[in-house]
């Protein structure tokens, strides 16, 4: 068997050998080898992980994450958009995210309405590959909101247990020895200890239960033909319950796996009719969907074997029983606990402790890696509540792979022990499932694939919508405005396919944008764009998003009461006067404050005639061309529309829009009630080519403005981007006192930074942050990725 990995581990390529114990010839396993590199290959899926700056947030609060991604073992660089749901109590999405992808890494914030009453807010986070398989790969988290109902008497709240039952290998075989696990739980996932027995139909006692490990536990069962077998059971409250075990199935095959250093063992035993009916079976071992062995065993002797897992890497391997006709017979999963080449460890040093409120701290983040590595730090008060249950290894490496819940996952990546590599198999005897459809694997069919690869970013790109064949020739272009809120106009000349679309990569759209287009062939007018028809619709919210969250907040109330004082700050200061102060210089007039706005570069001042056409009565009837008629001393317009004629001092001026050359058919399709400022520069103008003429520049008006008339005007659309990605507050005292008549700091998260770099040259970075006025001690998480896929997580405290 060889499973390689590329220098050593470091680079994480996933080269398999494939590894065979052959024992007769089996051209037929090799055919389904090479199907099932083919589809590893092409449906390799993605898994997410969150890391957030703290685990439970007050209405008001915005909630800071940064989104880590990784196929099989390397970071997931193919898709190129993320989207995050973010979906209150009920089941309502309140906000849709998008956010751009860079080397498998994201971030991005979502602010929770001031008054929402509900108990948690669940994170839907995906890309559109994901949608393609189990829902149970995307990523979902409940994350805890607190309340001033949190602070009264809390709800009696009724637990409501529930036993399941999984046989080893996937059904219990009459005459067939083997484990049979369970796993008591509650409606929101979380262990529950129960005691009881296990009684065969005839009433004999065949064994007791008893929880090995949270919840979980197996008993061990030879089934008889016709015998049903009942759990009769009491959990926490001494409340009596009866659960009855799976089915006993008169014929098929069990699967023993038996976990060891190095190695795993497995065991097939067969019904004595399936073992009659067949000369032998296939054992397939895979990761990642890619074979990694492939057996083959006679069915008329001892069915078993060793698998050496030194050279493997870390996850999931999945054992799978064939017939000699590749229908599967039993199946079981068992972890790969070769988690150290995959995990770099940062180490964090305080280099500076302020030692007083307000004062500034200083960490040094050393990472031993000769490759860069992004991280992300968040820095809270030590006293507030923290979920340590989950981090980015025990996502990624575990549970991402996982379907149900699984309690407490990180504690497997804590200090790690063969005890814990025996409870954490419990965990795949709880958790397995059959995540190959061996059916199209077998047969050589493809699933459908709803859903393509985000490979392109949200760009400003479309298509021409109505255009006949042939009617878009080589030089075809359109002319567009795009205009935002608290940005400048962009003026674009934009070239045209044959086939009708279009796409500028450079120009990456974020939060919502109107965009004005106008075509420069006269062939195309009055035909329309679509923009971005490709982007992802919002996909149905799903299921299981209530009752996610365990309801007791007990232990919350000084977060509470803090980030209370914190909002109330933040209200207070919506209202607070200004101080007076007093402006020595001259005020700015109007078009002089519309200037300093709109025009740049040698577009400012100048010698031009302004107009204020927002603010002006009579800009609101005609077009820019009578607009300006008769207002320029010695510009004379002719014609009207697009066979306008400009003529001043002997020659025809030059035209812009926003800045941009353009010429008299643009600037005809342009609605006056669409413009904010024209300046007329009196020949000769020095700021663009032709301007021995002079120029108009026409300026159109922006997000801020004075809302447009939609009836009026060149056709445009609205397009919304990705979601604008703000930047963490963090404020820089320069003294430690509280002025006089100041609210107090009382912020919970001190620090938040989602993109730290890590060269790999210096190997360390220095954060700096201030204290509030309430905190003496703090919590530092830091969690990473480097740009081969190793993963880490670290949290300190500073006391």
């Amino acid at each position: 068997m060889k499973y390689k990995l590329s220098g050593s581990g470091s680079a994480h390529s996933f080269l398999i050998f494939i590894f065979t114990f052959i024992l007769s010839g089996i051209a037929n396993a090799q055919d389904i080898t090479a199907r099932l590199e083919d589809y590893a290959a092409r449906f390799s899926e993605e898994r997410a992980y969150l890391h957030y700056d703290k685990s439970s947030y007050v209405p008001g609060e915005t909630i800071w994450f940064k989104a880590y991604l990784l196929t099989e073992l390397v970071a997931a660089t193919e898709s190129k958009n993320f989207y995050v749901d973010w979906i209150d109590d009920k089941g309502n999405i309140l906000q849709h995210t998008t956010a751009p992808l860079v080397d498998g890494l994201t971030n991005g914030q979502f602010d929770i309405p001031a008054g929402y009453k509900g108990q948690y807010i669940a994170v839907k986070a995906y890309t559109s590959w994901m949608l393609n398989f189990d829902s149970s790969i995307i990523y979902r988290k409940a994350i805890n909101v607190l309340n001033s109902d949190s602070l009264k008497a809390p709800r009696k709240i009724t637990i409501k247990p529930v036993l399941e039952f999984f046989p080893e290998g996937g059904d219990a075989i009459a005459g067939i020895n083997g484990k049979i696990a369970f796993k008591a739980r509650d409606q929101w996932g979380r262990p529950v200890k129960i005691k009881g027995r296990i009684t065969a139909s005839d009433g004999k006692l065949v064994d007791s239960l008893s929880v090995q490990h949270d919840g979980m536990g197996y008993i061990s069962l030879k089934p008889k033909p016709g015998t049903t077998y009942t759990a009769k059971w009491k959990d926490e409250q001494n409340v009596e319950h009866t659960t009855s075990l799976p089915d006993i199935k008169s014929t098929g095959a069990g699967l023993q796996v038996a976990i060891s250093a190095g190695r795993r063992d497995f065991k097939v035993m067969l019904s004595e009719d399936l073992s009659a009916k067949l000369d032998s079976v296939y054992v397939v071992g895979t990761m990642f969907n890619h074979p990694v062995f492939n057996i083959a065993k006679s069915a008329k002797g001892d069915i078993a074997g060793i698998v050496p897992t030194a050279n493997l890497p870390y996850g999931i391997l999945t054992i799978t029983v064939f017939d000699k006709g590749w229908q599967p017979l039993a199946e079981r999963i068992t972890y790969i606990d070769n988690n150290a080449p995959y995990i770099f460890k940062p180490e964090m040093e305080v280099q500076r402790w302020g030692l007083s409120y307000r004062a500034r701290d200083e960490i040094k983040i050393t990472v031993p890696e000769n490759i860069a590595s992004s991280l992300s730090v968040s820095v809270t008060d030590l006293s507030i509540d923290a979920d340590t249950s989950e981090n980015i290894l025990s996502t990624l490496m575990l549970t991402s792979d996982l379907k149900g819940k699984v309690h407490n996952p990180a504690y497997y990546f804590t200090a790690p022990s063969d005890m814990k590599q025996q409870q954490l198999d419990l965990v795949m005897l709880t958790n397995g499932w059959r995540r190959i459809n061996w059916q199209q694997v077998v047969s050589g069919k493809q699933p459908a694939i709803l859903y393509p690869k985000d490979t392109s970013y949200l760009t400003l790109s479309g298509t021409v919508q109505g255009a006949v064949p042939g009617a878009i020739g080589d030089n075809s272009f359109a002319t567009m405005i795009l205009t935002q809120k608290k940005a400048d106009n962009k003026f674009v000349l934009m070239p045209l396919k044959r086939d009708g679309s279009f796409n500028d990569p450079s120009i990456i759209l974020f939060d919502t944008a109107q965009i004005y287009y106008q075509f420069q062939d006269k062939n195309l007018k009055g035909l329309t764009m679509s923009f971005m028809p490709n982007k992802l619709r919002v996909p149905p919210v799903g299921s299981s998003f209530s009752d996610m969250l365990w309801p007791d907040t007990t232990g919350n109330w000084r977060h509470l009461l803090l980030a209370g004082e914190f909002n109330n700050n933040v209200e207070k200061s919506k209202y607070k006067e200004l101080e007076t102060v007093t402006v020595k210089a001259k005020a700015q007039s109007v078009v002089e404050k519309m200037d300093e706005k709109y025009a740049s570069g040698l577009f400012s001042g100048g010698d031009a005639i302004q107009f204020d056409v927002i603010n002006d009565p009579f800009g609101k009837v005609g077009d820019i061309f009578s607009y300006l008629q008769g207002k320029v001393a010695g510009l004379q317009i002719t014609g009207q529309g697009s066979g306008a004629q400009l003529s001043w001092r002997g020659g025809a001026p030059q035209l812009y829009v926003d800045e941009m050359p353009t010429d008299a058919d643009m600037v005809s399709g342009i609605n006056i009630n669409d413009v904010a400022y024209i300046k007329a520069f009196r020949p000769p103008f020095m700021g663009g080519f032709n301007g021995a003429n002079g120029a108009i520049a026409i300026y159109t008006r922006r997000g801020d403005d004075v809302q447009r008339d939609p009836s009026k005007g060149i056709p445009s659309s609205k397009v919304y981007g990705y979601t604008a990605i703000r930047e963490f507050y963090s404020p820089k005292y320069l003294s430690t006192e509280i002025p006089p008549g100041a609210d107090r700091d009382v912020r919970t998260t001190l620090y938040w930074n989602p993109n730290i770099i890590v060269d790999p040259r210096t190997k360390h970075v220095v954060l700096t942050f201030n204290n509030n006025d309430v905190t003496d001690a703090f919590r530092v998480v830091i969690e990473g990725m480097t740009a081969d896929g190793k993963l880490a997580h670290l949290e300190e405290k500073m006391e």
